[in-house]
């Protein structure tokens, strides 16, 4: 297996959310038939803690009433909860007490994206450029929108400003990374995995994305590698263990083929990776080389 990264992930305190809320942020899995919208949600809290912290919050939030941040802290509180109207709500107090505030703009944003409703999210994350130009976190959420959409062109203006406002993003290189991918640039879609696996190498989600690229490119054992890490972060990841047969399959091993499509749709039987490749591999339509 390729020699990978040691190098510590590096963790950015972004407005007084303190990273509550970006953890929401816009970090999709590829764009695959296969696999549902993911994000890279907080999982959820099952200690108390969270509950115990919003406690605490409302009460600072009742001392001080008109602070911004407060607000705006406990709605990211509220999100990590996944109470996502409860944190819109917060949010919204946030900026009508202080209508610069990008981050909680960008917060309330990224809560709008988690209800679906993905055109005041857009709104949002403008609003957040606009009231600071340079707040990297809203040209990575309102990218992740774009393409999303289908701008793929939007999408990578974004990221090339926050890239060079935050040059140490993992989320930046893999949102790039993701539309160079839909624009068909999987060799420059590798380089920006690479970029986001060497500033952060403990999540799954780059690796599962490079993963198919690297399937796109004929470079079929180095996608076995990285699936081989995406699943040991994440083992009930249909999809990668989907294109995880699909690597074993385009590389004539049809029993590990077999055994990994077996899983995925053991996970998801709705995968359609793992359905059309247990069709392929069982014989249903032939192989895959015909």
């Amino acid at each position: 297996m390729r020699s990978m990264s040691v190098r510590a992930p590096r963790v950015a305190l972004i407005g007084s959310a303190l990273l509550a809320t970006v953890a929401l942020a816009g970090c999709e899995t590829m764009g695959s038939v296969a696999s549902p919208r993911q994000y890279a949600v907080l999982e959820t809290d099952t200690t108390g803690a969270t509950s115990t912290n919003i406690a605490s919050l409302s009460e600072v939030v009742q001392r001080n009433p008109n602070d911004a941040a407060a607000y705006n802290t406990r709605g990211a509180a509220y999100a990590r909860a996944g109470q996502f109207n409860e944190a819109i709500a917060d949010f919204t107090k946030a900026v009508s007490i202080d209508p610069n505030s990008g981050s909680a703009y960008n917060n309330r944003a990224l809560a709008y994206r988690q209800t679906g409703r993905n055109d005041a999210a857009l709104q949002d994350f403008g609003k957040a450029i606009s009231a600071d130009p340079n707040y990297g976190p809203a040209y990575i959420g309102r990218a992740n929108v774009l393409r999303a959409q289908g701008d793929l062109d939007g999408a990578l203006s974004d990221l090339n400003v926050a890239i060079r406002l935050m040059p140490e993003s993992a989320e930046a290189y893999h949102a790039r990374g993701l539309v160079r991918q839909k624009q068909g640039q999987n060799t420059q879609a590798i380089a920006d995995f690479d970029a986001a696996i060497d500033r952060n190498p403990f999540v799954s989600a780059p690796y599962a994305a490079r993963g198919q690229s690297l399937i796109a490119t004929n470079q079929f054992d180095k996608a076995i590698e990285d699936y081989n890490a995406a699943l040991n972060v994440n083992n009930k990841d249909a999809t990668s263990w989907a294109y995880r047969g699909l690597a074993y399959e385009k590389s004539n091993r049809r029993k590990e083929a077999m055994e990994n499509y077996q899983r995925a749709a053991g996970i998801d039987p709705n995968n359609a990776v793992a359905k059309q490749g247990l069709s392929r591999v069982q014989g249903g339509v032939g192989s895959l080389f015909n």
